[in-house]
């Protein structure tokens, strides 16, 4: 499946609905949606991304997962039972997340306060260490458990499975998402 740069454009500033079922353990929080992601309706989706690839090499996912065609109704439904979560910062659909204002990414805590209240995860895991430091006013935060909690949750900071986020591999992320998924009690 592909798209043209016009129907991608067409998706700028979509939302895409959580994917949150009842259960829900680890909640992984991206930066905002992407074009491709608000395309099809999935998380994660572009070709390329390696969430979903890393969450295989965890252990965290039984089979792979590609939604790059959007999310199956059983692959949905396996994340689901698995007790992971989907959500996002941001809700707009952007290029890139650099698109996105200081101004929105400080509005996602509050965002994800709302979500994260209603879903009561064991673990909340940020993808992406910048968007961490700009959304929460934390400076300093490196990846990793966070000392304070979230609405009761723990906090972690995971790496941005995105592309452009060339010093990770998908072994490096597999690993911080692996450590999420043990204090979420996944694993």
């Amino acid at each position: 499946m592909g798209f043209t740069r016009a129907q991608l454009e067409s998706f700028r500033d979509a939302e895409v609905p959580d994917l949150i079922g009842p259960g829900c353990r680890l909640l992984f929080v991206g930066i905002n949606p992407g074009l491709w992601t608000a395309a099809t309706g999935a998380h994660f989706a572009r070709p390329g991304n390696r969430f979903y690839p890393a969450l295989l090499k965890a252990g965290i996912l039984p089979r792979p997962v590609d939604p790059t065609a959007g999310m199956s109704g059983a692959d949905r439904d396996l994340l689901q039972s698995l007790g992971i979560g989907i959500t996002n910062l941001a809700p707009r659909a952007t290029a890139r997340a650099d698109e996105l204002t200081a101004a929105e990414l400080r509005d996602g805590p509050e965002r994800l306060r709302r979500v994260v209240r209603t879903s009561r995860p064991a673990v909340v895991a940020v993808a992406g260490v910048t968007a961490y430091r700009t959304a929460f006013g934390k400076r300093g935060a490196s990846t990793g458990l966070q000392p304070e909690t979230f609405e009761g949750a723990a906090l972690w900071v995971v790496p941005n499975p995105s592309g452009l986020n060339a010093h990770e591999t998908v072994d490096t992320l597999a690993e911080w998402y692996r450590l999420a998924a043990l204090a979420a009690g996944i694993l």
